[in-house]
């Protein structure tokens, strides 16, 4: 199990530990195919109609692996806790801080002595600098999930894509006094040119193993839970929202009602709660 680093001095932001990108084998492949199909272009112009279809056929693989988000064909995806952790479950919530739910989730965390991870969105902690200490100060952890939370940022081209990623590290490392390990991109969508941007920042992508869709608006509690806790197991990362969360049939914010039920379970499974930088070695 790793320590949690020590708090680093109020405004100081360290140099990213960058991490070498290698491709994937799938990128490489469809890098391959773009570049044999330019090659039988030039050999042969009766060759054009199969070229473009293999690069046609590629560029919608590589596009529909950016579209699922626990897709590991762009690069590393953690989906679950590594081996090594043991008998535990990481708790993950996502778009916040926010002022109207984020405390009510602490104190159900505090009720369970259970941590959890924070993946916050850069402006949104500019707001509630705060709440995000104290989301630290109560024993959880910080991580980095873009500056502005657009939905469109698979679509963004590389100078873009650092800077989202960027420009959260810092405020996130600045607020929290600790430099987020990991990154999950607005609703787990991405492209091929992400991975590279992690690794410049020493960032590690996250997804989850489960997640109970917590964000629509009067849905089903019951269902909600079920997505959550079906197969319920040792290693699982399980995905929530503080941030722009959704509600149950009677208003209420769905992590609110559902929160409670997820932490029985767990209880009950005899898992213990660590957050993704206590059970991932750094």
């Amino acid at each position: 199990m790793t320590r949690m680093p020590e708090p680093l001095p109020s405004g100081l932001t360290p140099t990213p530990p960058t991490r070498p990108w290698r491709p994937s084998p799938w990128l490489g492949a469809a890098a391959a195919v773009h570049v044999g199909a330019l090659g039988a272009c030039v050999a042969s112009p009766a060759l054009l109609p199969w070229a473009l279809g293999s690069v046609a056929a590629t560029d919608v693989v590589l596009a529909g692996a950016g579209l699922w988000p626990r897709s590991t064909l762009l690069g590393p995806n953690l989906r679950r806790l590594p081996a090594s952790a043991g008998n535990v479950i990481a708790l993950t919530f996502d778009d916040g801080p926010n002022p109207a739910v984020t405390p009510a989730v602490l104190d159900l965390l505090d009720a369970y002595g259970a941590r959890a991870t924070f993946f916050c969105v850069g402006e949104t902690a500019r707001r509630h600098p705060a709440l995000l200490r104290q989301i630290v100060a109560r024993g959880h952890a910080i991580e980095n999930h873009t500056e502005h939370h657009w939905l469109h940022f698979s679509t963004f081209g590389p100078a873009r894509i650092a800077r989202e990623i960027a420009d959260a590290q810092r405020v996130l490392t600045d607020l929290a006094g600790r430099t987020p390990r990991f990154f999950r991109a607005p609703a787990g969508l991405r492209n091929p040119l992400l991975e590279p941007a992690l690794c410049r920042q020493g960032l590690r992508l996250a997804s989850w193993t489960r997640r109970g869709f917590d964000t629509w608006r009067n849905a089903d509690p019951d269902g909600v839970a079920r997505r959550l806790l079906r197969g319920l197991a040792a290693r699982d990362i399980l995905l929530m929202h503080d941030g722009n969360p959704g509600s149950d049939r009677e208003g209420k914010p769905m992590i609110l009602t559902v929160l409670p039920r997820v932490l029985q379970a767990i209880e009950a499974a005899g898992l213990r709660h660590v957050t993704l930088q206590e059970a991932v070695p750094a």
